[in-house]
């Protein structure tokens, strides 16, 4: 059974992902809209797929023989932050109102929305690459920063546009994360942010990127969107590498990331505001 957690496109009493569009003047450079507030699933947070493919077997030895895979926590957790319009039985946050006027995302928008993501895929990657615990992650084939500088480049360029400066989303996210590991006590929070910014972007991200592609880019799709293998091999096995490190720690240390899902939901969900009015560049 395939399980996924839509990254809220507007705030609600969990502060998930996205935070409520405010009104500010935009450039219509599109006639079309986006619906922020309708029942969707167009960005996903995580997506439980393979969850008996990623959770290797447990020895009875194993000190997380007792746990369940932290996957499934995760989700478990996540799927309370959806309404009750996107998850019927399992989701607990409350709807937001609705906009008198759908918002409509200009070139602008997704550009910072870019500009933005690759701040915080610089932080992850040198979290990563800074740390020995973590190096199975390293060079796993998720890394996004050169492909979104070649799309921030090339946006530029194609449109006449000047780069923005990282916004206040991507500086705030970029330098919570920074400041989260100071130690190896620190790591299954990160891992939180590391699981839900990555496959967000992995899974649902995709399906927004060729909604922008159709509306705003003449039907370009952006290097962020490509991977260099399948994508269904690369998720159960970074899923499986989780799981492996998550065999390591103790409930206190399950808990710590597990508790960070509503905190990762909304970092990301600042920058992902930028397509939808909900983040002021």
């Amino acid at each position: 059974m395939r399980f996924s957690i839509a990254l809220l496109l507007a705030v609600s009493s969990t502060n998930a992902f996205v935070p409520s569009p405010v009104n500010r003047p935009h450039s219509r450079q599109c006639s079309r809209s986006i619906d922020s507030h309708r029942p969707t699933f167009l960005f996903m947070s995580t997506e439980i797929a393979e969850t008996s493919t990623a959770s290797l077997t447990e020895e009875p030895s194993s000190p997380a023989a007792d746990f369940p895979p932290i996957l499934e926590e995760l989700r478990d957790v996540a799927m309370k932050l959806h309404t009750r319009e996107q998850s019927p039985k399992e989701g607990k946050a409350a709807a937001p109102a609705k906009p008198a006027e759908p918002y409509v995302p200009t070139r602008m928008d997704y550009l910072q929305f870019l500009v933005d993501s690759h701040a915080v895929y610089v932080v992850l990657e040198e979290i990563v690459n800074g740390n020995e615990k973590l190096a199975v992650f390293q060079n796993s084939g998720m890394e996004r920063t050169a492909e979104l500088e070649k799309d921030i480049m090339w946006m530029c360029n194609e449109y006449g546009l000047e780069r923005p400066e990282v916004g206040m989303a991507g500086k705030n996210y970029a330098e919570e994360l920074t400041a989260m590991v100071k130690g190896d006590e620190d790591i299954s929070e990160f891992m939180c942010h590391f699981y839900n910014y990555y496959f967000a972007h992995l899974a649902g991200g995709r399906m927004i990127g060729k909604q922008m592609s159709k509306l705003l880019l003449d039907g370009e799709t952006l290097e962020f969107y490509k991977w260099g293998e399948n994508v269904n091999e690369l998720k159960p096995r970074v899923k499986a590498q989780i799981e492996e490190l998550a065999k390591q720690w103790s409930r206190e240390e399950r808990d710590k990331c597990i508790n960070a899902t509503a905190g990762a939901f909304k970092g990301g969900g600042a920058i992902n505001g930028y397509l939808y009015g909900g983040s002021p560049h």
